[in-house]
């Protein structure tokens, strides 16, 4: 008996453990998601491009399952409180401000929730992206 409950112990534990590991491993997958959009971003610096690659981004990272979901929204936060930051030094510039804020915002929610980033691609960007 006491070896019944040691292997049903011993799976339980071993099968919490491996949820950690694919989450953790979703995560790390989501963050490269993440990285690779505002990569192709910075590169293609194509007007009105940027709520696509925000969409995108997370579209990718929350394919990916509850732990690249997760990945994107912790780093799409970080990316709006930093840029508040910034909206100090460069009041007026486009992209900025509070209104921006909020659209870049709504395009990530809009990948995070499984529908298609292309509703943000700009007429006009390369195919390559």
């Amino acid at each position: 008996m006491k070896l019944f409950t040691g292997l049903i112990f011993c799976s339980l534990v071993l099968g919490v453990s491996s949820q950690w590991y694919s989450f953790i491993g979703e995560a790390a997958q989501g963050a490269w998601d993440m990285y690779r959009a505002y990569s192709d971003m910075r590169e293609a610096n194509y007007k009105n491009s940027d709520k696509y690659f925000h969409a995108r981004g997370n579209y990718d990272a929350a394919q990916r399952g509850p732990g690249g979901a997760w990945a994107a929204k912790v780093i799409s936060d970080a990316r709006e409180h930093s840029q508040r930051v910034t909206d100090l030094f460069k009041y007026g510039d486009s992209g900025h401000g509070v209104e921006d804020s909020k659209a870049d915002q709504a395009a990530n929610e809009w990948g995070r929730s499984g529908k298609d980033p292309n509703h943000f691609r700009p007429p006009g960007l390369p195919d390559k992206y």
